[in-house]
């Protein structure tokens, strides 16, 4: 009886074996067929501006060509960003200088990358072997408070516009200083030149990007776009209650317009306890400390290790996934990883090149492959596909 019981047993272990295999070689090939949208990356700034060859193995950050190309990201949305401290007469130029980095790095490696704008350029560039660049601009102090920059931004290639950083402008308000700061507000929501923004997105065939907005910002915006909206980078607020998370309401809001939604994979964002993980660890590690500091500042001081126990498990990315594509629909949910811009990360995802665990994740909680290849980027290059409409 011993004797076949352990038979048995070493058939079934063998039999999980297999169908983790299979599993395994189903995920290799569902990623490596999909193509696979990042629709944020803040890899301009954190690497390109200070002089880092991203088209060969950098060994730091996020991002570079190849490590792109191992995680079988077909096309990439590169974000020209700076924060408040650029205003005008510097936030422009400064974006320029960073649309210049990403053409260089375009024209130092013609084989490996180029410059998509449109469906179309899309699937040829993917069709070629290529990395599709996008262009999506984050901050719209950007444009100074001029409709010609945006035009101008727009014919060098950038497809989104995110109204707003943190930093609300004059004509729209964030999330941060709609919920943070509101006493400092002269106006909540879009004024009328933030309506000729969107107006103007619109013709242009350039999408609205929600991420970041507050939620006057966003309703306001809905109410005025004739085109479905992208929320680049942001996350469910029920699950992780943070300004830079989107509500319920807001969720099925973009269902309602056709848009998507791109899940952000910063841990601030996807775990409930990470600010109180921070304040446990920091007391741990400085103990007595009188300085007053906010939690980011107490996060960069903590020591490898401790930072390293602040990283929440894939599953709790999956399950901000899972609970967007049943409010909102497997239609209007997409990836928008904020690697390099972004400090912390799910345990598993240290880089871009570990894209291939999200479409393991998304099979074995039973997505089809269809539903799989949505979320991957079909959602994102439909949505930008009806701006050209």
């Amino acid at each position: 009886m011993n004797a076949m019981k352990q038979k048995l047993l070493c058939c079934a272990s063998m039999l999980w074996t297999l169908q983790l295999l299979g599993q395994d070689d189903r995920s290799q090939r569902l990623h490596e067929d999909a193509l696979v949208i990042d629709a944020h990356n803040d890899v301009l700034y954190q690497s390109v501006r200070r002089g880092k060859d991203i088209g060969k193995r950098i060994g730091t950050g996020h991002t570079d060509l190849p490590r792109i190309r191992e995680g079988g990201i077909d096309v990439q949305v590169f974000a020209v960003w700076c924060d408040e401290k650029y205003g005008k007469g510097t936030a422009f130029a400064y974006a320029n200088k960073q649309i210049d980095g990403l053409m260089d790095v375009i024209n130092r490696y013609p084989e490996a990358i180029a410059l998509a704008t449109d469906g179309k350029s899309i699937r040829q560039t993917v069709a070629q072997g290529k990395i599709a660049a996008v262009i999506g601009v984050e901050g719209g102090h950007m444009i100074e408070g001029r409709m010609d920059y945006l035009d101008s931004l727009f014919a060098r290639g950038a497809r989104y516009l995110t109204l707003t950083w943190n930093n609300s402008v004059d004509w729209a308000t964030s999330a941060t200083d709609e919920t943070r700061n509101p006493s400092k507000l002269k106006h909540k929501g879009l004024t009328d030149f933030g309506r000729q923004v969107i107006h103007r997105m619109n013709e242009l065939g350039m999408m609205v990007d929600l991420s970041h907005v507050g939620r006057q910002t966003f309703f306001d915006a809905m109410e005025v776009t004739t085109k479905p909206v992208l929320v680049s980078h942001s996350n469910a607020y029920a699950l992780m209650a943070h300004p830079r998370n989107l509500h319920d309401d807001q969720i099925t809001a973009v269902a309602e317009n056709g848009g998507v939604i791109c899940l952000n994979f910063y841990s601030g964002f996807l775990d409930p306890m990470h600010y109180t993980k921070i304040n446990r660890l920091y007391e741990k590690h400085a103990p007595g400390d009188t300085v007053k500091r906010s939690t980011d500042a107490k996060y960069r001081l903590l020591p490898p290790a401790a930072k390293e126990q602040l990283r929440p498990p894939l599953s709790l990315l999956l399950d901000h996934i899972d609970y967007m594509v049943k409010l909102a629909g497997i239609d209007h949910v997409g990836i928008g990883s904020d690697f390099d811009g972004i400090t912390s990360t799910p345990k598993g995802l240290d880089d871009c090149s570990d894209f291939p665990k999200i479409t393991a994740g998304l099979l074995q909680r039973g997505y089809s492959e269809t539903d799989i290849r949505k979320i991957l980027g079909g959602n994102v290059l439909r949505v930008m596909e009806a701006q050209e409409d």
